[in-house]
């Protein structure tokens, strides 16, 4: 625990939430610290300046002899025109490589459902022990109808998502899948697998296979990734189980 970090912030009359406001990070990440986490020397610097103290003073047992230059830190891996654009070797080691957890948002992904070795890939990651949390759209919701008027598909948008949920009853049965069904605006596709995400923008009348793709590694608490990642979090508390 970090009692200097924790006094200074009591002496400034700052709370965690205040501090994260200011630095545009998570509260929970500002908890860590308190905790004892070392933040990263850019952290470092602007707590210094809101709590008027030295870096030093804060961390004492962190050596600063100079002020580095720290190197940039990537979070976009690649680029991709189109979701069609995406070679399919990445789709596999995407979900292949996950630990802990790998996430699916989307409206139908029935490319994906459609993959009999992705789908392999998910029974076998959660039979590892890999949390997999999957998010379709809910083919009778209003969003879905709408998505399929402002594509111009019509009814064809539900009859995809119908599509897909018969791949995925095959999952069903499998302890550490989850499958729910969501009724929003999607303004993004979501396919997680821990820290590394691809995430497919979508474009007002244009079919998602057509939008570009952005791969993102999740380098630090309020990067870009852990922007989606709360996107992702927010969907799945108001989505339905799978019927």
């Amino acid at each position: 625990m970090n009692d200097l970090l924790r006094r200074a912030f009591a002496d400034a009359n700052l709370t965690e939430a205040d501090v994260a406001a200011r630095l545009g990070v998570d509260p929970k990440t500002v908890h860590r610290w308190l905790a004892g986490r070392v933040p990263y020397p850019r952290h470092r610097t602007k707590i210094a300046a809101l709590v008027g103290r030295e870096a030093a003073d804060l961390w004492p047992h962190v050596a600063v002899t100079s002020t580095p230059v720290e190197a940039p830190v990537i979070e976009i891996l690649a680029t991709y025109p189109h979701r069609w654009a995406v070679p399919r070797p990445v789709w596999h080691q995407l979900f292949r490589a996950a630990r802990d957890e790998i996430g699916i948002l989307a409206y139908a992904g029935l490319f994906l459902a459609e993959d009999t070795g992705i789908m392999r890939t998910l029974a076998q990651r959660a039979h590892e022990g890999v949390s997999v949390r999957i998010l379709l759209g809910d083919p009778d919701g209003t969003c879905v109808a709408e998505r399929g008027s402002d594509e111009g598909v019509g009814e064809s948008m539900a009859a995809k998502i119908r599509n897909a949920l018969v791949h995925y009853q095959a999952l069903r049965d499998v302890n550490g899948i989850d499958v729910r069904l969501h009724n929003t605006v999607l303004y993004n596709s979501i396919y997680r697998a821990d820290d590394e995400l691809l995430i497919n923008p979508h474009a007002y009348g244009i079919a998602a296979a057509h939008a570009p793709v952005m791969h993102l590694r999740r380098t630090e608490d309020g990067d870009m990734a852990s922007t989606y990642l709360e996107s992702f979090e927010r969907v799945w508390s108001g989505a339905s189980p799978m019927d």
